[in-house]
This record gives structure tokens, C-alpha cells and sequence, in this order.
């Protein structure tokens, strides 16, 4: 079941395309506070080779992200480390898998993937972008840290364990 609908993910591009450069900052420290280590998974970019420019286009995605977390107004526990890690262990696993099958056993694959993402808007918008981005740019050896890092900040959102609530069944 996704956490975040199509109204969050929605509102969230609304809101952050409408952020002038302080209300981004404002957004930026925010995340800092909440998930500094989904901060951290771009800001790393930078020492994978990734440019500035490049960098900036992962940061907005992030900040799409986060803000359509905050839209879904659930409690979102602190994404560790160790949770982006098992993450992109899984993600990986999944596009390798692909890759030793036959072209139409790989589409199958990847739409049986897709479907069974709990998290679809949020994952077609990131891979939308992705995809627009891609044909944007000059290709780079380091455009597939900014993939994989965009990626893995849709599962981690879609996959961490959620806080229990408190109400029992």
C-alpha cells in the first residue's frame, strides 16, 4: 500500500518548483534535521565525480521527495545508513537479475517489479525525471551514481519500517 498518493507527490512538485533559493535553504535544513542521511546519499555525489549541475537536479528530486514524505503527514522514521545500503543492495539485485534474461523475460520482470512497488507515483515521477534528465545532458560516467542514488531514495521512502502506532488489532 503506497504511503505517499498521487495528491502528495503532486503538492510536493507544486510546492518546491514555486521555492525561491531561501525557501529551499529553509527545506534544506529541515531535511538536514529529519533524514540527514537521505541528505547525505546526494551530497556524496560530489566525491563520486557528479557536477555541480548534476548534483543540483539529484537535490531538487531529494527535495521533491522529502516534501511529498511531509505531505503524506505520516510519522517517517529517521532512514539509517544501514537502510539505504540494504536498499540499494535489493534495487541492484533486481536490475542485475534483469540483465541475464531474455529481452521480453526482462520486460516482464521489470513490470512485475513496478507493479509490485508500493510506492508507483512516486517512483513513475523520479523515473520520469530521470529519464527527461538523462536526454539532457552530456553523458558522464557518473550519471549512474546520480540514478542509483535518485532510485534508492523512492525504495528507502517505499521500504523503511514504519513506526508501530500504538493501536492494537
Amino acid at each position: 500500500m503506497s504511503r505517499v498518493s498521487q495528491n502528495a507527490v503532486v503538492s510536493a512538485i507544486k510546492s518546491v518548483s514555486a521555492m525561491d533559493l531561501r525557501q529551499k535553504e529553509a527545506l534544506a535544513d529541515e531535511l538536514f534535521r529529519a533524514q540527514p542521511n537521505m541528505f547525505g546519499s546526494v551530497l556524496v555525489l560530489q566525491r563520486m565525480g557528479v557536477s555541480p549541475e548534476k548534483m543540483d537536479f539529484a537535490l531538487n528530486l531529494l527535495f521533491i521527495c522529502f516534501q511529498a514524505m511531509k505531505e503524506a503527514g505520516l510519522p517517517w522514521p529517521l532512514i539509517t545508513e544501514a537502510e539505504q545500503d540494504k536498499q540499494m543492495a535489493r534495487y541492484v539485485a533486481a536490475v542485475r537479475f534483469g540483465e541475464d534474461l531474455s529481452p521480453a523475460q526482462s520486460q516482464r520482470a521489470m513490470m512485475q517489479y513496478l507493479n509490485a512497488h508500493p510506492e508507483k507515483q512516486l517512483l513513475a515521477y523520479v523515473t520520469t525525471e530521470l529519464t527527461k534528465w538523462l536526454g539532457s545532458v552530456a553523458p558522464d560516467e557518473s550519471d549512474k551514481y546520480v540514478m542509483l542514488g535518485c532510485a534508492n531514495l523512492v525504495n528507502c521512502i517505499a521500504f523503511v519500517p514504519m513506526p508501530a502506532t500504538g493501536k492494537k488489532a
